[in-house]
């Protein structure tokens, strides 16, 4: 990135957070989208995602839906970081089930934006909706470096 005051593309900040997150590849996710406020995530179940009941635990069903929440937030180029999360399980997920999540940022101040989640199967059922806020840094995304 040049000395400029511009930010990084949508698409290489999330290629850049993808990079790092060892947990979202574990997860098999491939980002379809990635823009500023908005991001497209798939992945299918695999056995070693199940509980004892034979579905998915919910456990990663919320690790699906907080990275395209993150995914979504981060793109514009600020570092955010989540607040308050929630998610409800309206129907469950098998194995060999194509699951999709797409977050959209509903409202953003200076410092919150507020984001929702909704994953379906490949029936387009929604599986999972899920709720987020970040606090929105002043700290831009500078590609190559390691936050911590």
């Amino acid at each position: 990135m040049s000395q400029s005051s511009e930010l990084p593309a949508p698409a290489d900040i999330v290629a850049h957070l993808m990079a790092r997150d060892a947990f979202s590849q574990w997860l098999g996710l491939t980002v379809v989208e990635a823009a500023a406020g908005r991001s497209v995530l798939q992945m299918t179940v695999r056995d070693d995602m199940l509980n004892g009941f034979g579905t998915l635990h919910g456990g990663v069903l919320f690790a699906v839906a907080d990275s395209a929440f993150a995914f979504a937030t981060n793109a514009g180029g600020l570092l955010s970081v989540a607040v308050d999360c929630s998610i409800s399980y309206p129907v469950a997920c098998r194995p060999g089930d194509a699951l999709r999540a797409v977050a959209v940022e509903q409202s953003t101040t200076n410092r919150l934006a507020f984001c929702e989640v909704t994953i379906t199967n490949q029936h387009d059922v929604a599986v999972g909706y899920f709720r987020g806020t970040v606090y929105r840094t002043a700290r831009p995304h500078v590609l190559g470096e390691h936050f911590g």
